[in-house]
């Protein structure tokens, strides 16, 4: 022991000398080495440590499924007996129990036939009566049909009578609002050009100025993302290698969890072996319930032979029924022709009425806010006038044209509207005429006034209207009073007598008009 101890001080010394002949620099190089070595040998020792606890670990985890496989096969050969014993008593059960359901079905089955032959008396029954009511419905459909047509003939002739008459007016209307559109359409078009041009020289100076912006930040971004881009490239490059440290101890790991998946698959194999001789059990039983499946399939053989006798007598009903359908659809199809000939026509008539209500909107939007709210002008009668007209009308029609016009009552609405609108046109075109005289004569008084200023040959020829004596000219001048902003304006009146007298013919009556 002394002995060693003059090695260690030896060393020592040794040490200190080679210290001390080293400079500063290769002092601190020589201490890190052997810091280095030192955390070497720790991590070595810690690394046999582990290694030694694992296969420890493994060593009992091996015992224990041993002893679990040696418990688990006792158990499972305690539980076939016990198991076997169950299904043997279910087996007797099973099969007293299938006997008596079998004998129930029987009885059952003989309790139909009796039902199936108590239906056929039934159906033939409700066959004949339903044959009797179809017959009676196809007559009474044939009579309807005959005076739907009649209706349908009387009732398209007047529609399209009072179609060609309404297309006729709103014709003209619509040629003369046209004229008026375009004339708009071609001042608006003018005023959207002058505002086009004016946006576009704001837009391209507007462009100017954001693209010069756009590139001056173009270029600061790429300065800045150029610098980012180094720093993130510094950054994967260390942790690609941070990676790669760390998942050395996983490969160690999957190779480990690897041989136990092989030895998983080997208990795998043992247990579909066992499997087997299992279904090997299973197709026993199924031979014995085979055998008891023929002794039921002999007695459902006498069955069929009966369900067979019976399905001949019910194909034979089913022919004759066939038969009868036949008929019935020859008559079906002849009918849903004449039907679809008929939908064709009322589909024609459809799309004109369509044509007529869309016409309807279009003179909705020239309506005013006036007409709007109140479509309909108040009537000028009394109550007692307004009663003794719903008698009027309440009272059976005597005379054909009367009853014609009764059936369209339900349009006096329609054509109160309409007797308003041709009674404002009507008034509107008088205005127009006076407004065209007025018109007329104040030309000829500019004309006039215009030759008394200018002085030529001609125009001294004539009378001189500008020639006044005495107060007075020689140019007769009758202006009337008819400026709008001078002149009373005259409201449209209807006599409550003339409404009276008309309010039932007042349809025929405008459509003759128009």
């Amino acid at each position: 022991m002394p002995k060693k101890k003059k090695k260690s001080g030896s060393g020592k010394k040794g040490k200190k000398g080679k210290l001390a002949k080293m400079t500063e620099e290769e002092r601190i190089v020589y201490l890190e080495q052997q810091a280095l070595a030192e955390e070497e040998m720790r991590k070595k020792k810690e690394d046999m440590l582990t290694q030694y606890l694992k296969d420890k670990l493994t060593k009992e985890e091996k015992f224990t499924r041993f002893n679990l496989n040696k418990i688990n096969n006792q158990w499972r050969a305690i539980m076939r007996e016990s198991k076997s014993k169950e299904l043997r008593r279910d087996i007797e059960i099973l099969s007293q129990t299938f006997e008596r359901v079998v004998d129930r079905k029987d009885s059952v089955i003989q309790s139909l036939a009796k039902d199936i032959a108590e239906a056929e008396e039934q159906f033939a029954m409700a066959l004949r009566s339903h044959l009797e009511n179809v017959d009676a419905l196809i007559d009474l459909q044939r009579q309807r049909l005959f005076t739907l047509q009649s209706e349908y003939d009387t009732e398209l002739e007047i529609l399209k009578k009072e179609f060609d008459s309404e297309r006729d007016l709103i014709v003209a209307q619509h040629k003369k609002e046209m004229t008026d559109l375009q004339d708009v359409m071609f001042a608006m078009e003018q005023n959207f050009q002058d505002r086009e041009a004016e946006a576009r020289q704001e837009f391209q100076s507007m462009r100017d100025e954001i693209k010069n912006k756009n590139l001056e930040e173009k270029h600061a971004l790429r300065i800045q993302l150029e610098g980012a881009v180094e720093d993130l490239w510094r950054q994967f490059q260390q942790a690609l290698k941070s990676y790669n440290e760390s998942t050395e101890e996983r490969k160690v790991a999957f190779e480990n969890l690897k041989a136990k998946d092989e030895k998983s698959a080997k208990e795998i194999e043992m247990q579909m072996r066992k499997l087997q001789r299992i279904s090997d059990q299973i197709a026993q039983l199924k031979a014995k319930m085979a055998q008891n499946s023929r002794e039921c399939d002999e007695r459902n053989h006498q069955i069929k032979n009966e369900r067979e006798v019976i399905l001949q007598h019910f194909h034979a009903l089913k022919d004759r029924m066939n038969s009868m359908r036949d008929r019935e659809r020859a008559r079906l199809t002849k009918l849903t022709l004449q039907s679809n000939s008929a939908i064709k026509e009322l589909q024609r008539v459809h799309e004109k009425g369509e044509r007529i209500l869309k016409l309807s909107e279009m003179c909705r939007k020239l309506e005013t806010e006036e007409e709007k709210v109140l479509p309909f002008y108040a009537s000028s009668l009394t109550e007692e006038e307004q009663q003794d007209v719903e008698a009027a009308v309440g009272e059976p029609p005597s005379e054909p044209l009367a009853e014609v016009m009764h059936e369209y009552v339900s349009l006096e609405n329609f054509w109160k509207r309409y007797n308003k609108v041709l009674l404002d046109k009507l008034a509107l075109e008088k205005e127009r005429a006076g407004l065209m005289t007025e018109n007329n004569q104040l030309r000829t008084l500019l004309k006039q006034y215009l030759d008394g200023i200018s002085v030529n040959d001609e125009i001294l020829s004539q009378v001189n209207p500008l020639f006044v004596v005495n107060h007075r000219t020689n140019v007769k001048l009758s202006v009337p009073v008819v400026d709008p902003r001078v002149r009373r304006p005259g409201q449209t009146v209807v006599e409550a007598a003339h409404v009276v007298k008309h309010h039932t013919m007042g349809g025929l009556l405008k459509r003759d008009m128009v």
